[in-house]
């Protein structure tokens, strides 16, 4: 028995003994996830892409006719046209994963994007060959590209995760060949979910601190079942090191089969500009807390003017999915299988009402519903009624309406962000036409109230509120 006045190099003999018969090497190999079988589990289902995209043959130029007369000419035009830089044969390189036993292989467009050659290296053992891949389709949007092999035998395949299940500080593990490197094995933690970073309109991505650096784009990320739960996309470039991005797998499970059957991807579409739901907006609107996105404007002839969704509505939830914030709204919306009939949440004028939406086919080339300008806290502008030569200076096409002139330095206008050429379109959900009827709107309000202001800049809508001083 030690007591507290023992010296403490009397005490470190036993308690290193104690950790010793604590701790024996076998209990501590069990400590921690086993990346060791794991690894070993999951690498023949990862392949090596190399993509190439040959020079065209350059048409050679017909020398002139001889004549001693030319020959100097002759060598000048020789030399000048016939030693321009030739072209250069680009490569790219990228990891994938194998999805089912026939050769359908996942990765990154941008790894095989406008590539006339393409072909994949697979790791199983005793079969080191390289085979020619077909890309069977591409989707830009969410940057992924199904490849197909012609296998001599069936693969072994990744099985496909639920990335709606993965929780902050969960174990990841990625395999891909970083700068080259076959089969490099990192491991992590996801770090994040849901991130935004500016990629596209389906910004969506697991942040993970599982290194991953070029060469992963396409790679697969894994949880600790052994199952796919992203696709290794993005890092962060420059001083970024640790933190990667990958698309979660679920948003690929609805894309793949598209892929395999057309070569290409249909998406859904409503029809609406969205912002999210400020702590300001949830008060102006009498909403319980800042959820959903708010229908800054419905496109004419849209879904959803035809279904009756009105600005100023907020949608809660989109075919029985909840929509927390605004940025879910444009995949989920996305994803839904065009035709469908769907019910659609919303909160309108303080209740809760339900319309049910057809969905249309999103039309090749656009981004689908639009994500607007956040709302604002504090106000300050000067406004007037548009005629030919005042939108002519403000630069606008609007002949009509009621236009921000004016953009105080200091005042609230600038803090929020409000700019000269910003139409007002209602405030507090009465329609503006006049100087009058915006001055009458505005000292009717009351110190302390919360008011709402609808605005338009060129082709976006947005919503702002305040509260008035």
């Amino acid at each position: 028995m030690f007591t507290a006045a023992q010296p403490l190099s009397r005490l470190m003999p036993a308690v290193l003994l104690l950790i010793t018969l604590t701790i024996s090497p076998a209990a501590a190999k069990g400590i921690g996830p086993d990346f060791v079988e794991l690894a070993k589990q999951l690498k023949p289902t990862v392949v090596n892409i190399s993509a190439a995209k040959h020079p065209q043959p350059q048409r050679q130029t017909r020398r002139p006719q001889t004549n001693p007369m030319n020959e100097p000419f002759q060598d000048f035009f020789e030399q000048f046209f016939n030693n321009q830089p030739r072209q250069r044969e680009q490569r790219s390189l990228g990891s994938g994963f194998i999805i089912s036993d026939d050769g359908y292989i996942l990765t990154n467009n941008h790894v095989v994007a406008g590539m006339d050659e393409v072909k994949v290296k697979i790791a199983i053992p005793g079969d080191q060959n390289e085979y020619k891949a077909v890309v069977k389709g591409s989707d830009e949007k969410l940057d992924l590209a199904l490849l197909k092999i012609e296998a001599r035998e069936k693969l072994p395949f990744a099985p496909l995760g639920d990335s709606d299940r993965i929780e902050v500080g969960e174990w990841a593990m990625a395999i891909g060949n970083p700068f080259g490197l076959s089969q490099t094995v990192t491991a992590g933690i996801v770090s994040a979910m849901g991130r935004v970073i500016g990629s596209g309109p389906y910004d969506d991505y697991i942040q993970t601190d599982a290194s991953i650096n070029p060469g992963n784009s396409g790679g697969p990320l894994f949880n600790l079942q052994g199952q796919v739960i992203g696709i290794n996309t993005a890092i962060i470039a420059g001083g970024g090191g640790g933190i990667g991005f990958a698309i979660p797998i679920n948003m690929a499970k609805g894309v793949v089969s598209q892929l395999r059957d057309t070569g290409k991807v249909t998406r859904g579409w409503m029809g609406v500009t969205i912002q999210p739901v400020t702590p300001e907006l949830a008060k102006a609107f009498a909403l319980e807390s800042e959820k959903g996105a708010l229908v800054a404007d419905v496109s004419k002839e849209s879904p959803a003017e035809k279904a009756g969704l009105k600005n100023g509505d907020i949608i809660l939830e989109f075919n029985g999915k909840v929509i927390k914030e605004m940025n879910e709204l444009p995949k989920t919306v996305a994803a839904t299988t065009v035709g469908s009939k769907v019910p659609i949440k919303l909160f309108r004028d303080g209740k809760i009402e339900t319309v049910t939406l057809t969905v249309e086919k999103l039309a090749d080339g656009s981004d689908g519903d639009t994500v607007g300008v956040a709302g604002s806290e504090r106000l300050g502008m000067v406004v007037s009624e548009l005629n030919r030569e005042l939108a002519a200076k403000l630069g606008i096409k609007e002949t009509v309406g009621i236009a921000v002139t004016e953009v105080k330095p200091g005042g609230v206008a600038e803090n929020v962000g409000i700019s000269p050429g910003d139409l007002i379109l209602e405030v507090n959900n009465v329609k503006i036409a006049t100087v009058a009827a915006y001055d009458k709107a505005v000292t009717a309000a009351k110190k302390g109230s919360t008011m709402r202001i609808r605005l338009r800049h060129g082709n976006s809508f947005r919503y702002v509120a305040f509260t008035i001083e």
